[in-house]
């Protein structure tokens, strides 16, 4: 199990809200998605470097580009790229949500969805 940085119940609203945002999805924002998006925006930004690294790296352990035991690897690379902002990146994947579920499952930390820790 890797440990993360990322405050067990930001990561678990910051899931609720992608979902509810559909992450990726080229439609147009009413007035409270928008709201919602800025919200959300805000907790992914106000995150530090290292924690977004972590979010990062596990939208790419949930896809599967790397494994648990490329976990360190994954955070390293997600630090080397980093150029821009961290929301931005992430609302471009379509299953954005799915795929941060599957990398907390893959890391063994699948149970924060059932009962928001670590």
């Amino acid at each position: 199990m890797k440990d993360l940085s990322i405050p067990p119940a930001a990561l678990r609203a910051m899931l609720e809200q992608l979902r509810g945002l559909g992450a990726g999805e080229d439609v147009p924002l009413d007035e409270g998605e928008d709201m919602r998006s800025n919200e959300l925006r805000a907790e992914i930004e106000g995150l530090d470097r290292d924690q977004q690294h972590e979010l990062v790296a596990l939208l790419w352990v949930g896809r599967g580009d790397f494994s648990e035991a490329e976990w360190e690897e994954a955070v390293k690379l997600a630090e080397e790229r980093h150029v821009g902002p961290c929301f931005d990146y992430i609302m471009t994947r379509p299953l954005a949500a799915d795929e941060i579920a599957a990398g907390l499952e893959e890391i063994g930390h699948d149970h924060l969805l059932l009962d928001g820790s670590y």
